[in-house]
């Protein structure tokens, strides 16, 4: 069990040593909800939840409906589910699925992501192309890694443009869809 406190909320949270940083809340996650600007009214992607940190503080800002939390793992979906509701968190939608598969949505305000950059870049290539298109215009998508290059190329190469934040050793990106960009033409 984690205790934590993100930005001035204590939060608790199961785990598995199977998943992604079980032991604490991993200092990339918590860089990228740093900047995250996270308003009462979006509408929250937690892309490859894991135990659920990022999607669940989402819902303390924005309400547990406003959120949908995605992955491919059954054991972090289950864990996922149950700290949502641990949290008083319990109305989140939580789907198993690889990215956005098991996901119709296309209104998403803000995807956040902490994708698994140490692997080929395969999947955050899917994650960053398809995001595309379920964001709003003027939606976001945040992503935290310790690689720069390929990610920052990626993401102008998408979005037209991208700013990153440099946050003890992580790259933060954030891109941000804007009618007339280049990939809302390749539909």
């Amino acid at each position: 069990m984690i205790e934590t406190t993100v930005g001035d909320r204590p939060m608790s949270f199961k785990t598995h040593p199977k998943l992604f940083s079980p032991n604490r809340p991993d200092p990339g996650t918590l860089a990228m909800l740093s900047v995250a600007n996270i308003q009462s009214d979006d509408k929250v992607l937690d892309l490859g939840c894991g135990y659920g940190l990022v999607g669940i503080y989402a819902a303390n800002i924005v309400g547990p409906e406003q959120v949908v939390m995605t992955d491919i793992e059954p054991l972090a979906v289950a864990l996922a589910e149950e700290n949502a509701r641990l949290n008083r968190a319990g109305g989140i939608r939580v789907v198993r699925g690889d990215a956005y598969e098991a996901i119709d949505d296309s209104d998403f305000t803000i995807i956040l992501s902490n994708p698994p950059y140490h692997a080929d870049f395969s999947v955050p290539k899917r994650m960053i192309e398809k995001g595309f298109n379920r964001l709003t215009i003027g939606g976001r998508l945040l992503m935290v890694t310790k690689r720069k290059a390929w990610y920052k190329n990626k993401l102008i190469a998408i979005f037209g443009g991208v700013r990153i934040h440099e946050i003890n050793g992580y790259f933060v990106f954030e891109a941000q869809k804007r009618s007339g960009s280049f990939a809302k033409s390749r539909k």
